[in-house]
């Protein structure tokens, strides 16, 4: 009897379907139409029929010339920097400390859940919070500092630009560290135990181990955890619209607030929010592509640029034999 082949093929298209048809509705689509915007006239409540302006590059150097949207831009940088890295520092301590061999910590479950707690908290319920605890005249922050003597009265958090970026940047740090501390612990689990028990039989301290084991080993880890929180924070956006909304004197307006308010507010610039958008996404694949060539494996790009050369040159001798053999 011949038996029936069964075709695990179409299963395998059902079920990546679903994400297929997400992606070209809720990403591919909103992209092409975010690109064609930006050269258009497309703006305000009622827009008129599409047509692309005489002048295509108009919105680009509209945006670019714009004297709130250079600062969102600077804002962004500045709070995402501030923030990344003590993060990334007390995330990788955290990580450390965790999967060390040398220190069993008690309740480490426990300690990881109240670590990574402020992740899965929403950002409307953080904004409330830290509103709260740095209220004007009288808050629990205000109150500390004046009972300690830092301050003889009451300091108004929300007039000052240079203390409304830092908390910003405090709440982004206190709300992913443990994520990040999460993604660095799977990837020290995932290095050999075999390379820690060398290292400590040939005498190497911690830091040592650390140094020389642990973040040579760590660093496509790093890279996924440097790429996607450059990404994330240069899309900064719920923490700044919901806290003070940019404010104040546009102190914590980023390049997805400023966006947002020119998609969504009173003006409907969307051909003008499309362009923003673009610039955005070019300045992140640039960042990005660099990011990922500076912590390339460089011995592994010189092995492959020799390889290369070898597979070049052995095609070489291969075509001059050919051609020697062609005209005897």
């Amino acid at each position: 009897m011949q038996r029936k082949r069964v075709s695990y093929a179409k299963w395998g298209y059902i079920f990546a379907a679903p994400f297929m048809i997400a992606f070209l509705v809720f990403t591919l689509y909103p992209l092409i139409t975010t690109l064609i915007y930006g050269f258009t006239n497309y703006k305000g409540m009622n827009p008129p029929p599409l047509e692309i302006l005489d002048e295509p590059f108009k919105m680009y150097k509209t945006v670019l010339t714009d004297k709130v949207f250079l600062p969102a831009l600077k804002n962004t940088f500045v709070i995402w920097g501030v923030n990344f890295i003590p993060q990334i520092l007390l995330a990788l301590v955290l990580a450390v400390w965790f999967t060390s061999t040398r220190r069993k910590i008690k309740g480490q479950g426990f300690f990881k859940v109240v670590l990574y707690m402020p992740n899965i908290i929403t950002a409307a319920t953080i904004a409330i919070l830290f509103r709260a605890l740095f209220q004007y005249p009288k808050g629990p922050v205000n109150d500390l500092l004046m009972s300690w003597g830092v301050i003889e009265s009451a300091f108004d958090f929300s007039v000052s630009g240079t203390a409304a970026r830092c908390i910003v940047a405090f709440i982004q740090f206190w709300q992913w560290y443990g994520y990040t501390m999460i993604v660095l612990i799977s990837g020290i689990l995932g290095i050999s135990p075999e390379l820690f028990e060398a290292a400590e039989i040939d005498g190497a301290t911690g830091f040592q181990q650390f140094w020389y084991v642990t973040l040579p080993n760590l660093k496509s880890i790093m890279l996924f955890t440097l790429v996607t929180s450059m990404i994330g924070g240069l899309n900064m956006f719920d923490i700044p619209r919901l806290y003070l909304n940019g404010g104040p004197n546009n102190a914590t307006k980023t390049a997805a607030l400023y966006i947002y308010e020119q998609a969504f507010g009173n003006s409907y610039r969307y051909n003008r929010a499309s362009a923003a958008s673009m610039i955005m996404f070019i300045i992140i694949a640039i960042l990005a592509a660099l990011v990922f060539y500076m912590l390339r494996d460089k011995d592994e790009a010189k092995l492959n640029k020799i390889i290369r050369q070898q597979e070049k040159e052995y095609k070489r001798k291969m075509k001059e034999q050919k051609l020697q053999g062609g005209g005897n």
